[in-house]
């Protein structure tokens, strides 16, 4: 898989192989950060061509396209890496927390709505992805995302 190709990646393992070694090296730090953070019952697949955390359809079967709703991601784009955060993305209390968390680590951020860019793993603040993750168990994000939904 060249970098920034959507992949076709059957599994998270599939994908991580497929990656250029450097990038291999540095998705599979931010993915272990992420799995030691991830509070219970949220579901590690293969989605949209990059690494998804989400809410199990059997806890949550009515979404608005019939997926599970998507917690975060991880993927390796064409010219940089990038972890997406629902929760900062939906909470704006949770985003503000994000961005001066990050911006105290003296890092800098290159931020969308949801998406954290990155080149390097230096570039990441672990501690700062992982509280972000831990924000949210599964029954509060999907309590988010009906109150976000009735806007």
């Amino acid at each position: 898989m060249l970098a920034g190709m959507r992949s076709d990646a059957a599994t998270v393992e599939e994908y991580l192989e497929r990656l250029p070694e450097d990038r291999r090296e540095a998705v599979s730090m931010v993915r272990s950060a992420i799995l030691e953070r991830l509070p219970e019952g949220y579901a590690e697949e293969m989605r949209w061509g990059m690494i998804s955390y989400e809410v199990p359809l059997a806890v949550q079967p009515n979404t608005y396209n019939g997926k599970p709703l998507m917690y975060a991601a991880l993927a390796s784009q064409k010219r940089h890496m990038a972890v997406y955060l629902s929760g900062v993305y939906a909470d704006p209390d949770a985003r503000q927390d994000f961005e001066e968390a990050y911006h105290a680590t003296g890092k800098r951020m290159d931020m969308g709505k949801s998406c954290v860019r990155f080149r390097r793993l230096d570039d990441l603040p672990l501690d700062v992805i992982g509280d972000a993750i831990a924000r949210y168990s599964m029954a509060a994000f999907v309590d988010l995302y009906h109150r976000g939904r009735r806007r």
